[in-house]
């Protein structure tokens, strides 16, 4: 024990012995970095070519091992994060290829993924609001609505009158977007104004509506969403026709020879 304490006590001995350290630990460092570098990486690669918007499956997915050097920042080494996913609605995924983060996305971040789930028979319906006829901004995709429909008879004459009724009732809500078609709840950061709701109705009920927007100029009319607590239903109601008077009034106000003049 005496021994040792003399010999590290020798300077040139401590010295000796700092440099062997210095040296080892930069020959394993090395070493690590050598095979860090040359040691193969596993990672998925796409065996067909990906079109835009496309759900990708375990069928479109291999494996290959590559250099360390070509795994970039932006290269996705586990196929958990492909499989499912979507290739990006602006981006070709040609066969052979890497997956990289910029082009594989979620369902939810697809520009159009509120559409991508529409029922056969079903016509995809772009509804005009505002932050008030959308009461403050609550009415959020997943909610059911009512919609009524507001009607002013002669409105600049002195015997004007004004019938509003329930036109369609129980339709899901997809999504709510501002003017430049931005989902309004992407970011709670970021305030939002509504300008669309995006919903999903039954070909024979999208003309009936689109009807209703464009009555006959005698009649200045005006669509209404108004929220309901249908989603909180097991067994949601299916989309119906509220009022049969209302249905037939629009198709005969809206008749070919009234409007083609």
């Amino acid at each position: 024990m005496n021994g040792l304490k003399k010999l590290l006590a020798n300077k040139n001995t401590v010295t000796v012995i700092g440099i062997v350290v210095v040296i080892a630990v930069l020959y394993f460092a090395y070493n690590w970095r050598v095979n860090q570098a040359t040691n193969p990486i596993t990672v998925p690669y796409a065996l067909k070519t990906i079109s835009p918007g496309t759900q990708i499956t375990e069928d479109m997915v291999g494996s290959m091992k590559v250099s360390p050097s070509m795994v970039t920042e932006g290269v996705i080494t586990t196929a958990g994060d492909v499989v499912d996913n979507y290739s990006n609605a602006d981006t070709v995924i040609p066969e052979g290829s890497l997956f990289f983060k910029r082009t594989v996305v979620t369902k939810e971040q697809l520009p159009a993924a509120d559409i991508l789930d529409i029922e056969k028979g079903y016509v995809v319906y772009n509804m005009a609001v505002d932050t008030k006829t959308t009461y403050g901004n609550s009415i959020y995709p997943g909610n059911y609505i009512d919609i009524y429909l507001k009607i002013l008879k002669n409105p600049k004459e002195e015997n004007a009158s004004m019938y509003v009724g329930k036109l369609i009732e129980n339709i899901k809500v997809l999504a709510v977007k501002d003017e430049k078609g931005q989902s309004v709840f992407s970011n709670r950061d970021e305030e939002k104004t509504p300008a669309m709701i995006i919903f999903a109705v039954p070909e024979k009920y999208f003309n009936l509506l689109k009807k209703a927007e464009y009555l006959d100029s005698s009649y200045q009319s005006q669509l209404i969403p108004v929220p309901t607590n249908e989603s909180k239903e097991e067994t949601p109601g299916e989309i119906n026709i509220s009022s049969e008077k209302l249905e037939k009034f629009i198709e005969q106000v809206t008749r070919s020879e009234n409007i083609i003049r």
